[in-house]
């Protein structure tokens, strides 16, 4: 490797093999319990859980540790209303045919339709949005390099942390999310990613059964 700045690796923790193979079991039997569900209570959740949850994202790799991306929690009643004003003016636009037949049809079993109530009842909603330039100080607008893949994997992080906290999730990605810029006071050089709903689930909550089907080991992974 090129000479650079650096520290020893001092907080990695190894653990015998016999407990490896058991907390890989024990994170696979949680991680089934993550479901993504469309009904959700409006019971209030701290602020503090929503922000550690973040900050866990914030700890995902990034391409150059560039960090591209920006998380905007809403707890404001009036801002939900306006967010979910604006993804259903643009779903219904989706639903009524914009989609085209073959996503529609992909969409059937789960359920979905223009109507996000969700957006105005959970107490949060997080808008993930991606950035063009940037670097370790926000003043910086270097150009970014893996964009995508890496806000990609900090929203994974994020999901699994609102998960382990105790909270249900939604992705939610209207068609356009442009408006998410003007709604949450994002700049040209923020662009919205995903619309993430967090919360506790609604006493009558469902799971589509079609989400629950997954694929098996053999279909998704190969071992050389």
């Amino acid at each position: 490797m090129q000479q650079h700045d650096c520290s020893p690796l001092d907080d990695f923790i190894e653990y015998p093999p016999e407990e490896m193979l058991q907390r890989s079991r024990q994170f696979l039997a949680d991680i089934k319990r993550r479901h993504s569900i469309r009904k959700f209570s409006d019971r209030e959740v701290e602020k503090e859980i929503i922000e550690n949850c973040i900050k866990a994202a914030g700890r995902a790799p990034s391409g150059a540790n560039h960090q591209p991306w920006h998380f905007v929690a809403i707890h404001s009643s009036d801002v939900k209303k306006q967010i979910r004003e604006q993804a259903e003016l643009h779903e219904r636009g989706f639903y009524d045919g914009r989609a085209g037949d073959e996503w529609l049809d992909a969409l059937k079993p789960l359920g979905t339709d223009a109507d996000k109530p969700y957006l105005e009842t959970a107490p949060w909603l997080i808008a993930i949005f991606s950035q063009k330039k940037g670097g370790l100080d926000v003043e910086d607008r270097n150009t970014n390099y893996y964009v995508h893949e890496s806000v990609g994997i900090a929203t994974g992080f994020l999901i699994t942390a609102l998960h382990n906290a105790g909270l249900a999730t939604l992705t939610h990605t209207p068609k356009p999310m442009s408006f998410l810029n003007k709604v949450c006071n994002r700049g040209d050089n923020d662009r919205a990613y995903m619309l993430l709903i967090a919360g506790y689930p609604a006493d009558d909550a469902t799971i589509p059964a079609h989400a629950q089907t997954k694929k098996n080991i053999d279909d998704i992974a190969t071992f050389l």
